[in-house]
């Protein structure tokens, strides 16, 4: 089944408007929902949606609250998100951190007591939009072991790395975990095994079984204990940048809210776009490994899926499109 972006995003908007936010945040917040599953990233655009409107319900996420800046050093700033949507305050603080780096060169913005951005890319694409390299990381709720360990003590703390680019934007956005956990309940939605491990079964054992890791909490870090350490640094730097909380204080709450985040832009007007370019075709002279497979830069896949996607309608989950509709 495929529906309309205008669609997703009409039904998207009338649910949040019901559920107390005002018209703009409700047009903003809705948008980026409907661009995620535009872009291919189901699992926070859609099949996240319900979700998202049960934490307001449950009150961990407030559609009136207002960011408020904290303190101002030069091109950076500290802010609290005030459990506002999460999605609203990132888009606020990049374009804020956007404007720094015009003005100085370049600029950040730290949040503390913010909510769930849903797709990170959104932000790196929101950066290169407007002519800036873009940096950003949140902590989690834990649901990574450390290396060497068996209980989630890490978040999957997420980095994106966006770099402007005539021809097509390179957007690196990826987990501390090999899958997502929203990358694994989408592999799970259609019944599909991961294409390589991608955690451990409640026996220890490493699978390719989406279900099987959801249910033990072990997900493997990206890079074994190279993912675990960077993990681990970005829950420092996101918590310590911001004063807000790490993520063994968010998991203590129980769900994931109040997390803390970071917004780096560098003015990137003066970018040699040969030297991306060179990259690139360096990159994809290499012979490939199998048939079939192809090269791809960061954002390069995201690109193609929009094209698709806004050409024959975006691919949803009839049962979670059914939900929304019951909203």
């Amino acid at each position: 089944m495929r529906i309309t972006f205008g669609q997703m995003k009409a039904q998207f908007e009338n649910v949040l408007l019901k559920a107390g936010f005002e018209v703009e945040r409700a047009a903003l917040c809705a948008r980026i929902f409907a661009e995620n599953s535009r872009d291919g990233v189901y699992s926070h655009g859609l099949n996240r949606f319900p979700v998202f409107v049960q934490m307001v319900k449950d009150g961990y996420v407030r559609p009136q609250a207002e960011p408020a800046c904290l303190e101002q050093t030069g091109a950076i700033e500290r802010w609290d998100g005030q459990r506002a949507p999460g999605m609203y305050t990132a888009t606020l603080a990049m374009d804020r951190a956007i404007a720094l780096a015009k003005k100085h060169g370049l600029g950040a913005v730290a949040v503390r007591n913010t909510n769930h951005w849903m797709r990170g890319g959104t932000y790196g694409w929101q950066a290169v939009a407007a002519g800036c390299v873009g940096i950003c990381a949140t902590n989690t709720i834990a649901n990574m072991p450390p290396w060497g360990g068996t209980a989630p003590r890490l978040g999957n703390n997420p980095l994106v790395i966006a770099v402007p680019r005539q021809e097509g934007p390179l957007v690196l956005d990826m987990a501390m975990t090999q899958f997502s956990f929203g990358k694994l309940q989408e592999y799970e939605l259609k019944g599909n095994s991961l294409h390589v491990s991608g955690g451990y079964n409640s026996h220890g054992e490493l699978t390719t079984d989406p279900a099987a890791i959801r249910e033990s909490g072990r997900a493997v870090p990206i890079g074994f204990w190279k993912g675990s350490g960077l993990s681990l640094m970005i829950d420092v730097l996101v918590a310590s940048l911001s004063g807000g909380r790490t993520v063994s204080q968010v998991t203590a709450e129980g769900t994931e809210a109040g997390v803390s985040q970071f917004f780096l832009c560098i003015k990137a007007e003066n970018l040699d776009p040969a030297i991306s370019d060179e990259i690139i075709r360096f990159a994809k002279s290499s012979p490939v490994g199998a048939a079939g497979e192809e090269i791809r830069y960061p954002g390069e896949s995201t690109l193609a899926t929009r094209l698709r996607n806004e050409q024959e309608g975006i691919p949803v989950n009839e049962e979670i499109w059914q939900q929304v509709l019951a909203l």
